[in-house]
């Protein structure tokens, strides 16, 4: 039996809820980074008698597209699964019920969902420093009941919120640019999750590529590129409603 830790995570804040939720019930973990553009995701074949967990931003209240396509070439072969979708307080809508349906299409066997939250990867002053210590209890109390599910014979399948066509996937449109402290490193060209920016040039970048996720501004080693600063104004303004108050995480057990 083998523990696979699997999660779509351009900014970390993904990461960090999914290695919270994985330190309570995982041993040896087999670490799958799903923004790795390099990687040939064919090659990881479970079993049932395997655990995953599978944790994946929500993009405008859905599964990123590229997460979903490698995901898919993934084949779980009936292993217990753990889904989790990670938003920045604004809400997940149908993200959790989308990850649901791409897991079962590969042969990944639901037994648990949560609905977690982390900084907003644009607008970060949107639960900033999340997940906190409040979180980090919470989410390590949803750990030990998911652990206890998973050592009982009960495999049932939970409830998952959301809707059946999902909602129309939003474009952000939102392309980070280099500023003058860019030296032209290659970092955020060698991390970028879809391969948008040029790898000789690092100023130019594929618009049409871009999934504005922002890893290439989490990654820079030079806090060299940014977000135009009226289009970050608008977001944040947009958003002022929807995030100001305190989103809770949610366990689907």
């Amino acid at each position: 039996m083998k523990y696979y830790q699997i999660y779509f995570s351009p900014t970390g804040g993904t990461q960090k809820v999914a290695d919270i939720l994985a330190t309570e019930w995982m041993d040896e973990i087999v670490k799958v980074d799903l923004t790795d553009c390099k990687t040939d995701f064919t090659g990881f074949k479970l079993t049932k008698e395997d655990v995953a967990l599978i944790v994946v931003p929500s993009y405008s209240g859905r599964v990123p597209e590229i997460a979903v396509k490698r995901i898919s070439r993934l084949q779980g072969n009936g292993a217990k699964t753990v889904i989790a979708c990670v938003y920045g307080n604004r809400a997940y809508e149908d993200t959790l019920i989308e990850l649901y349906d791409t897991v079962q299409r590969n042969g990944f066997k639901v037994i648990a969902a949560v609905a977690a939250v982390a900084e907003h990867s644009i607008a970060r002053r949107y639960a900033a420093g999340r997940p906190d210590e409040q979180d980090r209890m919470q989410l390590t109390a949803f750990a030990r009941q998911i652990s206890e599910k998973l050592g009982s014979d009960i495999m049932t399948e939970p409830h998952i919120p959301g809707h059946r066509p999902y909602r129309k996937a939003g474009a952000v449109g939102i392309v980070p640019k280099p500023t003058k402290e860019c030296i032209n490193c290659g970092i955020c060209a060698k991390k970028c999750p879809v391969g948008a920016i040029d790898k000789t040039n690092s100023r130019k970048v594929d618009k049409k590529v871009c999934i504005s996720c922002m890893r290439c501004v989490a990654v820079c080693p030079h806090a060299a590129r940014k977000v135009n600063g009226l289009m970050l104004f608008l977001v944040n303004a947009l958003l002022k409603k929807a995030c100001s108050q305190r989103k809770e995480n949610e366990l689907y057990l």
